[in-house]
């Protein structure tokens, strides 16, 4: 399992019964996680001093129960160079996954070792970490799609805050299937394609995105907008039940069938102040050889 240990402006202090507690830059959250299926707390004496719980109905929503009548309603945590906005959303999210921090570090090392102009694609983007990480490494272009013109205009704001607005991004409201079927039309061409797909969404003019169904034809539509010396093709994954095996096989019969080069996979996650080590999701990349 693939961590980081200096994301210092975040930490999960505890987790017991189904919850994990939290502390994301001095602000103190309760969050519901399905994988914490344990009920000892290893720091009981804390478990009252949150900003804010979110409680999940049983009709798979829920709601933010604020605290603190001092609990902001947009706050900021900082990664090496990176800043980012965060907020309550209104299905448990903040705006940002940190133990993506891994593979933020990982582009930044690939973009800052190819001594070359590298064009990067963000697929299903969101609110542009890994967009903000792409830029801030040097990428000669950025292109950040997502369905979600309210993600789009979040991402936006965290170009500003990681002082990124004189690097060249572009980003696009577009359903990610039309999208790279127009770039295979017009010929363009990327070093880096990441996506980080929902299990089930909506395009922006309604389209229906089913995991288990579309991820393999997109993988296989991006392998001709890939350039003729590509350096990594990325995949996250928080589908339960879809192993990082599955997205390797795509990923084989796919990129590396026309670029042969390192397929490597792994769980991402993140260790809480108690050294248990919570799971949150998986990834599977291919890498040029060097």
């Amino acid at each position: 399992m693939k961590t980081v240990n200096d994301f210092t402006e975040y930490q999960i202090i505890d987790m017991s019964s189904g919850m994990k507690l939290e502390n994301w830059h001095g602000i103190k959250l309760l969050r519901p996680d399905p994988q914490i299926i344990w009920d000892n707390k290893s720091y009981p004496d804390k478990w009252d001093l949150i900003d804010a719980v979110y409680h999940r109905n049983n009709k798979g929503g829920g709601h933010w129960e604020i605290k603190n009548n001092k609990m902001p309603s947009t706050w900021q945590v900082h990664y090496r160079n990176l800043t980012f906005n965060l907020k309550l959303m209104g299905f448990k999210h903040t705006g940002l996954f940190p133990e993506q921090a891994y593979n933020w570090n990982l582009i930044t090392e690939i973009i800052k070792k190819a001594n070359r102009p590298v064009k990067v694609l963000n697929l299903f983007a969101y609110t542009g970490a890994a967009t903000c990480a792409a830029a801030a490494a040097g990428a000669s272009l950025v292109v950040h799609v997502d369905s979600s013109r309210g993600m789009i205009e979040w991402a936006k704001e965290n170009v500003i805050s990681c002082s990124l607005q004189d690097k060249t991004i572009r980003f696009l409201v577009d359903d990610v299937v039309k999208f790279v079927k127009r770039e295979i039309r017009r010929g363009n061409k990327y070093d880096i394609i990441l996506m980080d797909p929902p299990s089930f969404g909506r395009g922006s003019n309604g389209e229906i995105w089913d995991i288990e169904k579309d991820l393999y034809p997109l993988v296989n539509l991006c392998s001709e907008i890939l350039s003729d010396d590509p350096l990594l093709f990325l995949i996250n994954s928080y589908t339960t039940g879809l192993s990082k095996t599955v997205l390797e096989n795509v990923l084989n019969l796919t990129i590396n069938n026309q670029h042969p080069g390192l397929i490597t996979s792994d769980e991402l996650g993140i260790k809480a102040a108690n050294d248990l080590i919570l799971p949150c999701g998986i990834y599977a990349r291919w890498e040029k050889k060097n």
